[in-house]
């Protein structure tokens, strides 16, 4: 399709009521403003709309089907795809809509998507009150949002979708809605998962829920025990109660040797000294290299892997879910890692159970609720000439592990590379009725670069 280019009349043609910042290839901040958090993606967008309020949102968005251009939505920038940044096209930018206040009396905040779960997480937490938001602290709100959102707190609180109460969304013809269970209801079930398929978020109102001070932390031990290791994270896993969320892997010592560990990461969100059983038994197992699980306010738990996943870093995944964790599983994860060619690579495993496994199936677009594990091969850089020998790696684990996997995978994992079946499992049995209300909400597929479902 050709497309009218987008030369330097585009600050002067750009809607006069736009409030935010146009910025063009000519802006000084061009550069700086194109680059998401993976640095494996270099993209040249014509213009990058930085919108302050929703209204610049509907007018950048009006502007981009006039035009016939590409759109591609930033919240946080932090998805791996990098499906935020596009070329030649026009990008939505978010990120500087970071508005949020709590009602602290009705345990709910209002959230704009352009904050980080870091920010979010520091404003509830000045009245104790949490949701269930990402793993690092640096990841936006919005697309983890709409991706489902696992996290530390979700055996307890269930996925962040399972927390969203409602959300404003500009819809590819530029109508402003409110999706709720009582407002657009159809729509309110697609965003919990569907990801940007059918509009862009301008506000998200959450379920908060009391959190203070937990008991959290990383428990590493030598590569040699690894096997034993991750056995011993099989069986914690397997009676764990709801308060507590563990993650096990292989990762690199974070003190820049290169040293390979298998470590274990828990958060037990439940006051320290309530059930300490499970951080026990973590803390007593092996001869640990390093142990540094112990209690902290829930805003520096959800730090805790910040170091690993830097801005710039290059970064290439592969994920799906396992069927079960069985002894060839970990023995093919422990071959795998033995070869990781970066000192930031990293096999990871996150364990589903509780409030997360108990929504039924077709309550949201989010279709993945059985108990287990979400296995990720994530691929890390900094020197741009490890690209070759790193992708290579993380595609060769990925399909050496692939006997083990279940028909599924977490849509917020999936590379820019992902075939139309790797789509298809992440949006699993919901995937039919996903179509259909894609057809309804956007029928031009305006909101294709992303994990893109068509319409029916």
């Amino acid at each position: 399709m050709s497309r009218p280019p987008i030369t330097g009349d585009a600050l002067a043609s750009f809607p006069e009521h736009f409030t935010g910042i146009v910025v063009t290839p000519q802006s000084p901040e061009y550069h700086e403003t194109r680059r998401v958090h993976n640095g494996f993606i270099d993209r040249r967008p014509a213009v990058i709309a930085r919108c302050v309020r929703t209204a610049d949102v509907v007018y950048a968005l009006g502007y981009a089907r006039e035009r016939g251009l590409e759109v591609a939505v930033r919240g946080g920038g932090h998805n791996v795809a990098g499906r935020a940044v596009c070329d030649d096209g026009l990008v939505i930018d978010l990120s500087l809509m970071k508005g949020m206040s709590v009602d602290a009396g009705a345990r709910t905040a209002r959230a704009e998507p352009g904050l980080t779960w870091a920010e979010f997480n520091a404003t509830a937490f000045e009245h104790r009150l949490a949701t269930t938001g990402g793993v690092v602290s640096t990841t936006g709100i919005a697309g983890l949002t709409l991706g489902g959102g696992l996290g530390h707190l979700m055996p307890r609180f269930g996925m962040t979708v399972d927390n969203l109460v409602s959300a404003e969304v500009v819809l590819a013809d530029g109508r402003v809605v409110t999706a709720s269970e009582e407002e657009d209801a159809d729509l309110f079930w697609a965003i919990r998962g569907g990801g940007g398929n059918f509009g862009i978020v301008t506000s998200f109102e959450y379920r908060l829920h009391p959190v203070d001070v937990v008991t959290a932390g990383i428990v590493a031990h030598a590569f040699d025990d690894a096997r034993d290791v991750l056995r011993f994270y099989r069986d914690l896993t397997s009676d764990l109660p709801d308060e507590v969320m563990a993650f096990g892997g292989l990762v690199h010592a974070p003190d820049g040797s290169g040293a390979k560990l298998a470590a274990l990461v828990l958060c037990d969100s439940r006051p320290p000294g309530t059930d300490d059983a499970v951080v026990e038994r973590a803390k007593a197992f092996g001869s640990p290299v390093l142990d540094v699980l112990g209690p902290m306010p829930y805003p520096a738990c959800n730090e805790l892997l910040d170091a690993g996943y830097p801005r710039g870093a290059h970064n290439y995944w592969k994920s799906s879910f396992l069927a079960d964790l069985s002894d060839d599983a970990i023995d093919g994860m422990i071959e795998a890692f033995a070869q990781a060619p970066s000192p930031m690579d990293a096999l990871l495993l996150e364990h589903f159970h509780g409030a997360a496994t108990r929504v039924p199936v077709p309550a949201t677009a989010y279709p993945h609720r059985e108990v287990g594990y979400n296995f990720a091969v994530l691929s890390e850089w900094m020197d741009p000439a490890l690209a070759d020998p790193c992708v290579a790696w993380a595609r060769e684990t990925y399909d050496a592990m692939e006997p083990h996997f279940a028909d599924a995978a977490y849509v917020n994992y999936l590379a820019d590379d992902t075939s139309a079946a790797d789509v298809a499992s992440a949006y699993g049995p919901n995937l039919p009725r996903l179509r259909e209300l894609k057809t309804r909400y956007d029928q031009d597929n305006v909101f294709h670069l992303n994990q893109n479902i068509r319409p029916a």
